[in-house]
């Protein structure tokens, strides 16, 4: 049967383009289709605009450091629309980018909804187009909660587009995403409260790292209700928010952030149409090359749930497509990726945390160190950095590496770098720090913890 593409893409977020433009190099015939906007949630309503919004944050806490280092001026007055309108002129201009990537690779751009009709055609806005192979890369969808009022809650899709930034806010969530948000929110100065219905947040990350991180955001004033949750929402007549929590509290806000998961997005798919089957979390099951239970159909990137992070989709779809046209080797290595929480002060992490070594039946030795930086004892702020290897007493290898504080994922790219090429933490020790800096603290970190 002759089709019209070799391949067809749903959705040019960063796995689906980068699939897309690496097999159309190769000599595929490539279309694509995308209903929102091109690049995906991170160019338009993850990574790129909270990383901006999260560099706005943190100029008040340094204004406060200058002081200190003799810089003097009067208090400036912060302007929430000229953030909101320059990091949207930013996202614009990505996504052009992203629309001459594809354009100048050769691949066709169809704007509009897709949606299967069988294993090899998808309907997109009223065109039946045919394909060889198809590949779903969606994304995810924030979830939304499911208790009463929860229409009036705010999701990562519409908070970058607020007409004004509330003075009081809630964030419900225990997630990077809540926390981000909770820190963002926070050092723009708005009341901050972040509850979750868990005794700690940041479930998953290293539990030293998740107490010290706790402790550091509520120095900055952030408030914190563990263990509670939001029973209801009612709003009142003067627009603000009265929330009514599990444990019987009762509060007003301006404005409520809700961050509690993601969800595969695959609802507007007709996925049955194809035959498609989806796991018991709801993510699209694929098998180790990335196929589903059609042969034809395949996935990648956060709509399967392996690790929902840009980097991996971005891997995902690259391997796939120089396996299918260059004829290399299909493998993704989904050890020791480093990742990074951009809270204040920032998580950077890579390999094992301590339960996850000790579950193992690893034996290991700890090396820790928490202090101020150089920067804050003169700033006066009260900011603190923690660093930690957990190393292999067998054979000294680096089993994971996590680091607290400014610059974080700076660090441990080049950590991750190290620790894929078999650095032992003898390797770390040799190596002679740079001075002064914060990350000299990694290679001179001679005692293990007792």
């Amino acid at each position: 049967m002759a089709y019209d593409y070799d391949l067809f893409v749903i959705g040019a977020g960063s796995g689906g383009v980068r699939a897309a433009r690496i097999a159309a190099s190769l000599g595929a015939k490539v279309g694509i289709a995308e209903n929102l906007y091109l690049g995906g949630t991170c160019v338009n309503v993850g990574c790129v605009p909270k990383k901006l919004f999260v560099y706005a944050s943190e100029f008040r806490a340094q204004r406060e450091a200058a002081l200190a280092f003799g810089w003097q001026q009067a208090e400036p007055e912060f302007q929430w629309p000229t953030l909101r309108d320059n990091t949207r002129a930013e996202v614009e201009r990505l996504n052009g980018i992203y629309g001459r990537l594809l354009d100048g690779a050769g691949v066709s751009l169809h704007y509009g909804l897709a949606s299967f009709v069988d294993a090899h055609t998808v309907d997109v806005a009223g065109q039946q187009i045919t394909a060889e192979k198809i590949l779903i890369a969606t994304g995810g969808w924030p979830r939304r909660p499911s208790f009463p009022g929860a229409e009036h809650v705010l999701t990562s899709n519409e908070v970058f587009g607020l007409d004004t930034l509330p003075k009081k806010v809630l964030v419900q969530g225990g997630g990077y995403i809540a926390v981000e948000f909770a820190g963002i929110f926070n050092g723009l100065g708005v009341d901050t409260t972040l509850v979750y219905r868990k005794q700690l947040f940041l479930r998953g990350f290293d539990t030293e790292v998740r107490e010290f991180v706790a402790e550091q955001v509520q120095q900055q004033g952030l408030t914190l209700r563990f263990n509670d949750d939001i029973a209801s929402i009612d709003k009142n007549d003067d627009g603000s928010l009265e929330v009514s929590f599990v444990s019987g509290r009762r509060e007003c806000f301006d404005a409520v952030f809700s961050a509690i998961g993601r969800s595969a997005k695959t609802s507007a798919l007709n996925l049955s149409a194809a035959g498609v089957e989806l796991d018991e979390r709801g993510f699209i099951r694929v098998d180790d090359t990335f196929k589903t239970n059609v042969d034809s159909i395949y996935a990648v990137g956060d709509v399967i749930g392996r690790v929902q992070l840009t980097p991996v989709a971005l891997a995902e779809g690259m391997a796939l497509a120089k396996h299918w046209y260059a004829g290399e080797a299909l493998a993704v290595d989904y050890s020791n990726i480093a990742t990074a929480v951009f809270c204040q002060p920032n998580i950077a992490t890579v390999g094992l945390t301590e339960d996850e070594a000790r579950a193992q039946g690893l034996d290991f030795d700890v090396y820790a160190s928490n202090f101020k930086p150089l920067k804050h004892t003169v700033s006066g702020l009260q900011e603190c950095m923690l660093m930690k290897l957990l190393v292999d007493k067998q054979s000294d290898a680096i089993l994971g590496a996590h680091v607290v504080g400014e610059a974080a994922g700076e660090m441990i790219q080049s950590v991750a770098v190290a620790m894929k090429a078999g650095a032992s933490k003898a390797h770390f020790d040799q190596t002679i720090g740079i001075h002064p800096t914060a990350a000299e603290e990694l290679v001179t970190m001679r005692e293990p913890r007792a």
